[in-house]
């Protein structure tokens, strides 16, 4: 119960100091105990992805599957207007990730092709599709961002999105992808 001057401190009801022994062991029982050469791959398969581990190991805790791929938009990628090119900090980290599938989906005005072209010539290997427009039917959105992965037989939970808009983030929910980063989130 709140009145005045109440400062929501340490509740003093009986038992709250087993209940609160009780939470902790069960939460702790509930964490996997991972052999330490378990979890140093992990942090080395993170480091390949390009991930901080935490990001990373959410998404292994999350789906039970590592990362396969990686859908970027061209907006994540700043690659905008008909005469940006890749930025030379986007493309160090681009051609630092290894052992994951790299896809990109391209908004209009911009053609698939042309953002794919700007890619390959600082030497990255990246497909591309058109995007679904922002206001398409959820179906199209759905079978628009999950065919390439489909035809690629990628498991769509082991993709990450890269986006820079809410309707990008809606990407990773129509794909039923493992989860959705801010290209701040993964360039920073």
């Amino acid at each position: 119960m709140s009145g005045i001057g109440h400062n929501n401190g340490p509740t003093m009801e009986a038992g709250f100091a087993w209940r609160k022994h009780t939470w902790a062991k069960a939460r702790s029982d509930l964490l996997p105990k991972l052999p330490i050469e378990v979890v140093r791959r992990r942090v080395a398969r993170a480091k390949e992805l390009g991930l901080p581990y935490k990001t990373y190991a959410s998404v292994r805790a999350s789906t039970g599957r590592d990362v396969v791929g990686f859908l970027f938009s061209n907006n994540a990628l700043r690659l905008i207007r008909s005469h940006d090119a890749v930025q030379p900090i986007y493309a160090d980290k681009l051609k630092n990730v290894s052992g994951a599938t790299m896809k990109v989906l391209v908004h209009r005005p911009l053609s698939a092709e042309q953002v794919v072209n700007r890619l390959e010539v600082v030497g990255l290997q990246v497909t591309g599709d058109e995007a679904p427009h922002f206001n398409a039917p959820w179906p199209e959105i759905s079978q628009m961002v999950k065919s390439p992965w489909i035809a690629a037989r990628i498991p769509a939970d082991g993709v990450l999105v890269v986006g820079d808009s809410t309707h990008e983030r809606l990407w990773s929910e129509a794909g039923g992808f493992a989860s959705y980063l801010t290209s701040q989130e993964f360039f920073d």
